[in-house]
């Protein structure tokens, strides 16, 4: 696999509230971002319960995609804050860099565009 460009242009910190995989959605909580709403950011590292939690807030950011994403598509979290393409009234985390053609794939989005 080639490596993805990825360019965080602002990271933030929040306290992981559970423990946290890399490259997930992140909630205003410190939790997995719950589906179809506004993501705080991506988690940056995988990081224990209770420690800090460095989350890429704007820039291209790698992240772990939950299905299928096309390039372009305005993209969502699911209920493990993996990106998944928007299908109705969700919140827009992001737009796609890359294509995704089965959940476990890595994908670059784009946010704060």
């Amino acid at each position: 696999m080639s490596e993805k460009t990825y360019k965080p242009v602002l990271i933030s910190s929040i306290t992981a509230k559970t423990d946290i995989k890399k490259c997930r959605f992140i909630g205003f909580d410190g939790n997995y971002c719950t589906a179809g709403v506004k993501a705080y950011g991506v988690s940056d590292v995988e990081t224990d319960k209770e420690e800090m939690l460095p989350v890429s807030v704007i820039g291209v950011l790698l992240i772990e995609a939950g299905g299928a994403v096309t390039v372009g598509a305005k993209v969502t979290s699911d209920a493990e804050g993996r990106a998944v393409a928007i299908t109705d009234s969700e919140e827009c985390n992001g737009y796609a860099l890359d294509e995704a053609t089965a959940a476990g794939e890595f994908i670059r989005i784009i946010r704060g565009i």
